[in-house]
């Protein structure tokens, strides 16, 4: 449940914070007060693109900040995205946005904005104004009846794009690889070729790196002899101004003393080790300048191998690994080649053992899709006619092709709907209007609602094109959705706006000479001054009064029937 929304420096709002209530909370105001603003904070919290120019003027950065209250089912998609999750089972999602950038937390732990959206339809589920114009498109029937369906269609379509992966790489390999006799000679005898010139050059593991090695030593044999003299010479005993000697004449000096203080004795013993040390150094070098040579056929030898592993390099790969790879891939390009049609062969029968793969996935997933549709249909039949829709007649028409499958099935599924008398059955998209649209759409999110135990669901201005009776019966859906769930919503009519249990005004002031919009909750006699304003009085008396208070004992009333 959303518990809380807090906005700060946002477009027209200076800081404003709302606590949102269990059950029905309202929120109406004047046109233009700033109830899309509102949305609008919600929407960019939960991810949506920012913009600087969401900042209100004069400020340095604006702020939205939701506070949720998780349920199990939230808790574990939390879990899933590897979010940080309170021990209370609280969620705060702060957006900050700055000129440069805005930033996103989840319980104070920076996230993607990516995050956030992958997180928002399972905290709120939000239907906008104009989300009712996805019936005009029939691309979208598909999606919502699988969404109906749930976790195994998605299962299904997940099994179903690793499949359509495989097969679409195996169609365009069969495709490249359909080659004439001329090309495969010519590719054939360039693989022989680059095969032997590596076979030839008879390669080891990490090879090169031994081989540089050597080659960087005898390239530099000479400066390495007369470096290693000089050494050996400035740590000896032999030379003028040697350590060696310098080591030993401080001992000679050194020892007398010790018969004088005890402390020196110990300053001669670290003297000595320093004299060993040294000693067996010089030894050391020594032998390693005895033991160095120059053999001009080795180097020779060591610079054609060097030129040779650089060559492959240049051709094969940068390391002895990658040529080593490089061969066994060409190895494998030729034994396809020298056999072609038996390759082609069986990647043709690899081709159609996958698409018969997926053709049995789309199979299974229309199983449970024309399963699904029977009752769904039934569903949205009753929601239409709690929606004022007497007549309706709804069904759900599934048409498989098996020639045209797609990582969303072979299915085509089309709404069809007839809202009047003696009419047929026609596609959604053809005979809805934007109002009757609205409701349909409306009677598919409490359908889901109740499906998904959706706990927040959000209605900006569900009540275009509607009024009267329908108006009423829109109020009353909403009042029954209400029951089990929170619901979030933004209206201009009196019927919706009656059943409240928190209602909130949205109104647009000016302050120090600067607009400034604030949303607060009103108390009882505030509302129904709001209910009386929405039924179009331009006169606040007491029969406009006796009115709004018709309409909500009415809706009361409404309300505690759907309690029972």
């Amino acid at each position: 449940m959303l518990e809380s929304l807090h906005v700060k420096n946002l477009a027209l709002i200076d800081e404003q914070e709302i606590t949102f209530s269990p059950g029905m909370n309202i929120l109406t105001g004047e046109t233009g007060a700033g109830k899309s603003i509102i949305i609008g904070s919600v929407n960019l919290a939960l991810g949506a693109k920012a913009d600087k120019e969401y900042i209100r003027t004069g400020a340095e950065y604006a702020l939205v900040e939701l506070i949720f209250s998780l349920n199990e089912r939230q808790c574990e998609k939390i879990r899933e995205l590897d979010l940080p999750l309170e021990e209370d089972h609280t969620l705060i999602l702060q957006r900050k946005i700055t000129a440069g950038r805005s930033v996103c937390r989840a319980n104070g732990e920076s996230v993607s904005a990516g995050q956030l959206r992958n997180l928002a339809g399972c905290l709120l589920d939000m239907y906008g104004q104009h989300e009712h114009q996805s019936l005009l498109k029939p691309a979208s029937y598909r999606k919502m009846l699988d969404d109906y369906i749930g976790g195994e269609a998605d299962e299904l379509k997940r099994q179903l794009k690793e499949r359509l992966s495989d097969y679409k790489s195996c169609k365009e390999e069969l495709a490249e690889q359909n080659l004439d006799e001329a090309v495969r000679m010519r590719e054939a005898k360039l693989l022989e070729f680059e095969i032997n010139e590596i076979e030839a050059a008879a390669l080891e593991p990490a090879e090169d790196e031994q081989v540089e090695g050597k080659y960087r030593k005898l390239a530099n044999a000479r400066k390495i002899q007369e470096t290693v003299y000089m050494v050996h010479g400035l740590t000896g005993y032999e030379e003028e101004g040697s350590a060696g000697l310098a080591v030993g004449h401080a001992l000679r000096e050194l020892k007398p003393l010790t018969e004088y203080d005890g402390e020196i004795e110990a300053l001669t013993a670290q003297l000595t080790d320093i004299d060993d040390l040294l000693n067996d150094f010089n030894r050391s070098v020594a032998q390693y300048r005895d033991g160095l040579t120059f053999d001009e056929r080795e180097f020779v030898q060591l610079e054609e191998r060097l030129n040779v592993l650089n060559h492959l390099k240049d051709k094969y790969g940068n390391t002895i690994e990658e040529i080593l790879k490089a061969w066994e891939k060409k190895q494998q390009e030729l034994d396809k080649l020298n056999h072609y049609e038996a390759y082609m062969e069986q990647l043709r029968l690899r081709m159609e053992e996958q698409k018969r793969e997926i053709l049995v996935l789309c199979a299974r997933l229309s199983e449970l899709r024309k399963k699904a549709a029977a009752p769904l249909s039934g569903k949205l039949k009753e929601g239409m006619i709690d929606l004022n829709f007497p007549d309706v007649k709804f069904s759900i028409s599934i048409l498989s092709n098996q020639e045209e499958f797609t990582s969303e099935g072979y299915d085509q599924v089309e709404f069809l709907i007839s809202t009047n008398p003696g009419e047929a059955l026609k596609p959604v998209w053809q005979v809805a209007s934007g109002g009757e649209l609205s409701r349909i759409m409306l009677a598919f999110k409490t359908v889901f609602a109740d499906k998904d135990e959706t706990d927040t669901l959000v209605f900006d201005e569900i009540d275009t094109g509607i009024s009267g009776k329908t108006a009423w019966k829109v109020s009353e859906k909403l009042g029954r959705l209400s029951r089990n769930h929170q619901v979030i919503c933004i209206t201009h009519l009196a019927q919706i706006a009656a059943m409240a249990d928190t209602h909130f005004m949205i109104e647009k002031n000016v302050i120090h000479e600067r607009t400034v919009t604030n949303i607060r909750e009103m108390k009882e006699d505030e509302s129904l001054g709001e209910l009386a304003r929405l039924l179009g009085s331009g006169e606040m008396t007491e029969a406009v009064l006796g009115n709004a208070r018709e309409i909500r004992e009415a809706a009361r009333k409404v309300k505690s029937k759907s309690y029972l």
